[in-house]
């Protein structure tokens, strides 16, 4: 994977954690505005999750980052989007769109945090659907509770 910076959100969090990963999925997006994207088609995502914390676990992690890229990549590597439960051909706000999945997988992965001592946040999904396009979610602060 090609080193990139980011853009960072703020925050005033003792730890800040990075995790780079890349998966490869197909997606349609079936709403008549979508253009070409209304057929079956592939992307290799390339994603980057921030996750900030002021308490580490027993292991002495924010959070592990094999968690967040197994998290991920085992549900969505090498599969249809459009085919998860996670997304819906009749509610736009569930269309496999590259915001959509930058959302959703955030909701994985905060799902998921929500479960340990700690608590730590995801802050933030960077998902880079081709060389030249990408989305960044960023939850508000009532997405936490």
């Amino acid at each position: 994977m090609m080193q990139q910076i980011y853009p960072a959100p703020t925050h005033g969090f003792r730890y800040e954690l990075n995790k780079d990963f890349q998966f490869a999925a197909a997606h349609y997006v079936p709403h008549d505005e979508a253009g070409a994207c209304r057929k079956l088609h592939g992307h290799t995502y390339f994603a980057n999750v921030t996750v900030a914390g002021d308490e580490l676990n027993e292991s002495g992690f924010l959070t592990n980052f094999q968690l967040i890229k197994t998290l991920i990549h085992k549900r969505f590597d090498h599969t249809v989007l459009n085919d998860d439960m996670l997304f819906s051909e009749d509610i736009s706000e569930r269309y496999p769109t590259t915001e959509v999945v930058a959302r959703v997988i955030w909701e994985v992965i905060q799902k998921e945090l929500n479960e340990t001592p700690n608590k730590p946040k995801c802050l933030q999904v960077y998902l880079r659907e081709t060389p030249t396009s990408y989305v960044i979610y960023r939850p508000k602060q009532e997405d936490f509770s």
